[in-house]
């Protein structure tokens, strides 16, 4: 490469869109086991959102740029890559540093881009795909014949989660803010606006009492007992985030015991390279043959350039957003 330096996004302090910038520094050298991706376009995800608040940080020694999901092509590769080659077109969960024109990711994190998908679809896989399959389908064990209910429904996880789910044989509900969501996923899964709807009424009604198998839960404390009363017996309660609040009081153990109820939940940044690995081996077996089919792609809501972060920080902080946020670099 003849160029020796790139631009990347950086957090001046913690707070709105606003401290977000740009600076230039040198292009990354990858490691033995990195690819050096020419990034073309990257995903935005809840956990930058929180990090460009303060609320999320980077573990020591990674770096404090944001951005977890990254598509484009290698354009170097380090001595110990055996899957992938210079000019291969990839899509891969970084360990941040996605806002950038060149991203290193790890080999093993890395999954060539499904054919006939664009670079902007790619990039909106990684971090919902990755996340989702850890935790509905092997933290939660969701098969076949089960039934799922996502929280959050309109979000890439969201939509990602459902989506999934549909092609994998189970049943879903998902609860939304606003009938304009209901709608919008209304293809998807019988969707339930919370704000107008009690959803535990609205799946007990449909299912003859009969609850769900798992959950994906990223709301917390106000919608668990909700949640431990919906859940069948030997039911998965997976938590993601706790946007509605992290601490629940007066939780009735009873159902949990009774009913033998798992509750567990993960966080992507916690995991260390080898279980990313077996994530992406996940994917590479299960849902890449989907996506090559044109099944299963992401719900795109909206797309921006490169110079336009702030504008697109802003309108992943509105919520209103139904899918995946993308900014895309020529």
């Amino acid at each position: 490469m003849s160029q020796a330096t790139m631009q990347q996004v950086i957090i001046t302090e913690p707070g709105g869109p606003e401290k977000l910038a740009y600076e230039s520094v040198a292009i990354p050298t990858p490691a033995a086991n990195d690819v050096l991706v020419k990034v073309h376009a990257f995903g935005l995800n809840r956990p930058d959102i929180l990090q460009r608040q303060g609320l999320y940080p980077m573990p020591k020694g990674v770096t404090p740029v944001p951005g977890l999901e990254v598509a484009g092509e290698v354009v170097a590769v380090g001595a110990e890559v055996s899957k992938f080659k210079v000019g291969d077109k990839v899509c891969g969960l970084t360990n941040g540093g996605g806002y950038a024109e060149y991203c290193v990711v790890p080999e093993s994190q890395t999954l060539t881009i499904p054919e006939g998908l664009s670079f902007v679809q790619a990039a909106a896989i990684p971090e919902t795909f990755f996340t989702v399959w850890a935790n509905v389908f092997q933290m939660g064990q969701a098969k076949a014949g089960e039934t799922v209910l996502v929280h959050g429904g309109s979000s890439g996880i969201g939509t990602t989660a459902l989506m999934l789910c549909n092609a994998l044989g189970m049943k879903t509900f998902a609860t939304v803010g606003s009938d304009e969501k209901v709608a919008a996923i209304s293809h998807l899964t019988t969707a339930i606006n919370y704000k107008t709807q009690d959803f535990e009424q609205v799946i007990n009604e449909q299912t003859d009492n009969g609850g769900v198998d798992v959950i994906l839960d990223i709301v917390g404390a106000p919608y668990l007992e909700r949640n431990l009363n919906l859940l069948r017996r030997d039911g998965r309660l997976v938590y993601i985030a706790f946007l509605g609040g992290a601490k629940a009081k007066d939780v009735k153990l009873g159902p949990i015991m009774m009913k033998r109820l798992t509750i567990t939940g993960s966080t992507m940044r916690a995991r260390n390279t080898a279980e990313k690995a077996e994530i992406a081996q996940g994917l590479q077996d299960t849902v890449w043959p989907l996506l090559s089919k044109g099944e299963c792609l992401p719900m795109i809501f909206k797309t921006f350039k490169f110079d336009q972060i702030q504008e697109a920080h802003a309108t992943m902080d509105t919520g209103d957003h139904i899918g995946k946020v993308v900014v895309e670099i020529i």
